[in-house]
């Protein structure tokens, strides 16, 4: 640090001693100058006033010497009391402004000391922290979407591939139905994984074709239904609080503690699938579940819905599958009401 500019000595001269003010100020002058006025005037008075008749023989009075005196004596004690306090005070002020400049010397100086030596580390000590932290959620983000190319072929057996099983009679504990005809639902084709993480984004606008096309097919689907319209419930009731999911970019978790999550697997691992993290929804959302009853029953609700099919939805999905998942808007009413009602802990 050569080429920086040294600091600043100390004055010294804040420090000056006593000795060197001035002997007598102008406040002993004037104190001085009053007092031999009124002893002048005391004594001509009692001169021009002291006159005795021819003949009357001097009388001596104590008491009336002792007023005297004081009459004549009191003042100029005055004077010179009120001139001392004066001069302390001036003083005191002198000795103040010396110690506040003195303060403030030393400030200057350590200031000029800490930002040639280690203080001037420290900004850029931070921005390489800071660009390290970003670097790694950038590297956390390109993970979360990384998949190995694919040909085309096998692109499109992915489209149509099933998101999510179909419950049988025998897996589910509903009543078989009876055998007067195949249900429309078993004749539709099954709902494809493209479809199905598009209706859970639900269309950006009115004119969004492929949006409701999307969502239409969802519905017509047992299980995704469920998710659907659960998760459009928490979305219109956040929506009331000006809670929108898309001002509230995620930070993406990798695709393998999603499955971990799947599984079954809680903790503080899981803590960072929870990737919405702006403080104001966070506490919106966590105060009307202590306030409105259908808020939390709605949540907890979408909550079950989500992890039960995703946890069937893992079963077939690829790493892309999942982060595209992730990205939805219904996955990040997710990550705010898991964080919100401490899913993830």
């Amino acid at each position: 640090m050569a080429d920086e500019e040294e600091p600043k000595p100390i004055d010294l001269g804040i420090f000056a001693s006593r000795n060197e003010r001035p002997a007598i100020s102008s406040t002993e002058v004037i104190a001085a100058v009053l007092s031999v006025l009124w002893l002048l005037g005391t004594t001509l008075f009692f001169v021009l006033t002291s006159g005795q008749p021819e003949g009357a023989s001097p009388t001596v009075d104590s008491t009336r010497m002792v007023m005297t005196m004081i009459a004549i004596f009191m003042p100029v004690a005055l004077i010179w009391v009120a001139a001392m306090a004066t001069r302390s005070s001036r003083i005191m002020k002198e000795e103040s402004a010396r110690l506040q400049a003195a303060v403030n010397a030393m400030r200057h100086t350590y200031i000029q000391q800490q930002q040639s030596g280690v203080v001037g580390m420290k900004p850029e000590v931070e921005r390489k922290l800071d660009e390290i932290a970003a670097a790694q959620r950038k590297t956390d983000a390109a993970l979360a979407m990384f998949t190995s190319i694919r040909p085309s072929a096998e692109e499109s057996a992915a489209a149509q591939k099933a998101a999510l099983a179909r419950q049988t009679p025998a897996a589910s504990n509903e009543q078989p139905s009876l055998e007067l005809g195949t249900p429309a639902e078993a004749l539709a084709p099954p709902l494809s994984v493209a479809d199905f993480i598009r209706a859970l984004h639900f269309p950006e606008t009115a004119e969004d074709k492929e949006g409701f096309r999307a969502l239409r097919r969802a519905l017509q689907d047992r299980n995704a239904s469920q998710l659907v319209q659960a998760a459009q419930d928490v979305l219109t009731l956040l929506s009331q609080d000006g809670i929108y999911m898309d001002d509230l970019p995620p930070d993406r978790a990798r695709p393998e503690i999603w499955r971990r999550f799947a599984h079954g697997e809680r903790g503080k691992e899981m803590a960072v699938l929870g990737g919405i993290r702006d403080r104001s929804s966070l506490a919106l959302a966590a105060g009307r579940m202590r306030q409105d009853t259908v808020f939390r029953d709605s949540v907890h609700h979408f909550l079950r819905k989500f992890d039960r099919t995703f946890s069937e939805f893992e079963k077939t999905a690829t790493d892309q599958e999942i982060a595209a998942l992730t990205d939805t808007r219904t996955a990040r009413a997710f990550m705010l009401l898991g964080r919100a009602t401490g899913t993830f802990d």
